[in-house]
């Protein structure tokens, strides 16, 4: 059985080695999950889980590989304390009439609860099939892969069909998921790759070892040596598609801007729609009015600036190929021409696509940015993100 679970762990391409599934089974020899399923779960992971972001595969394989074991018993408590009120606030926007009916047949909720109480005290094994005891594939209210319409649903982390009142299963770790979108925490986490710390400027911080020094040289006489603050002196350079499709991803580059301004104390930023042209702009209300020249731009920010383009890269193949292709305005030169413009003074330079991956073949421009930028283009999730950060740091 631990084999097939050592196994499922490698398949879900989780890093775990025959070593740490050795120190697992001598845990476990010694009795340090004490036989009970909650317990050898959280065995399990401190032995064979190094990186946060697989702990909702490692939750999945699990639940997979010891399918049936009820862990919840050690939990009854805990998880039957549901408020009355919450379950029927629930029902009734999920149930129809005729099974809300059903409910009141059998008691209302509490007697629900009851019931569930009742038989998880009384049951000692897992169970397939039937209408009694909490198991898999059966009709009984409680349980999962079944149907009743009036069920509880426990060990089960879809429903088929869509009846149940409440998964118990939890999934704490999916936002740390390497293949999902990222939220602000993480991608601070993410863009911590991307340092370069140095003291320069003015002394401000108490250098606590040098001043220990200085003193006991001077015989006891107290001598304060100040450094300056030790600081992240990379420097970024972002410029973000705003409007049209990338509306859809509103949330995703506000998260990466807070996020960014939080990580670099040298940041610029700037917008574009679709393509970089001739100008870009800070404030989107008056990009109109009030904008910058490309050009200068480009030779304000030195070379040793990193830059980072954030878009989804769909737009007309026009918009990159051929002059006056831009939909809000008649732009001389090509995108493409402005683009390469960029590459050429910023060697260190990605783009973010909060597209998922899956689709970027599907998208002739896509495919067309993704070749101009050399191939450096990263999904905008956690690994997207991490993987970008390390490319700009070569």
């Amino acid at each position: 059985m631990f084999n097939k679970f050592f196994y499922n762990l490698r398949n879900a391409n989780i890093p775990v080695t025959l070593l740490e599934y050795l120190t697992l089974l001598k845990a476990v020899k010694l009795g340090l999950s004490e036989y009970k399923v909650n317990k050898f779960y959280y065995l399990a992971r401190t032995c064979l889980v190094k990186d946060e972001r697989n702990l909702d595969k490692f939750d999945l394989v699990f639940a997979k590989s010891f399918e049936g074991i009820e862990y919840y018993l050690d939990h009854q408590d805990s998880i039957l304390d549901i408020p009355a009120e919450w379950l029927r606030s629930v029902a009734e926007r999920v149930m129809t009439a005729e099974e809300m009916a059903k409910v009141k047949k059998r008691g209302g909720f509490e007697k629900l609860i009851e019931e569930l109480q009742k038989r998880l005290n009384e049951q000692e094994k897992r169970h397939e099939g039937g209408n009694k005891w909490i198991g898999t594939g059966g009709t009984s209210p409680f349980g999962a892969d079944g149907f009743n319409p009036e069920g509880i649903r426990i060990g089960q982390n879809t429903s088929h069909h869509r009846r149940a009142l409440k998964v118990w299963d939890k999934r704490q770790y999916r936002d740390l998921d390497g293949g999902v979108e990222i939220g602000t925490r993480n991608m601070k986490l993410a863009l911590r790759r991307l340092r370069n710390f140095a003291r320069r400027g003015t002394p401000t911080e108490l250098n606590l070892q040098q001043t220990i020094f200085n003193t006991a040289r001077n015989g006891g006489l107290l001598d304060i040596e100040m450094q300056p603050e030790r600081r992240n002196t990379i420097k970024v350079l972002i410029l973000f598609d705003i409007g049209g499709s990338m509306d859809y991803h509103i949330k995703t580059c506000e998260e990466l801007f807070s996020a960014s301004k939080n990580e670099f104390k040298h940041l610029e930023y700037y917008y574009f729609h679709n393509c970089v042209y001739e100008r870009l702009w800070r404030d989107n209300n008056r990009r109109h009015v009030n904008s910058s020249r490309t050009w200068d731009i480009i030779h304000t920010y030195g070379s040793d600036y990193k830059l980072i383009f954030v878009g989804d890269a769909t737009m007309s193949p026009y918009e990159i190929s051929y002059p006056g292709g831009s939909v809000e305005h008649w732009n001389d030169e090509p995108g493409k021409v402005w683009l390469k413009r960029f590459l050429d003074t910023y060697q260190n330079s990605i783009w973010l696509n909060p597209v998922p991956i899956n689709y970027w073949d599907t998208t002739p421009t896509i495919r067309e940015i993704r070749r101009a930028m050399g191939g450096r283009m990263f999904p905008l999730t956690i690994e997207g993100l991490d993987d970008g950060m390390r490319e700009l740091n070569h």
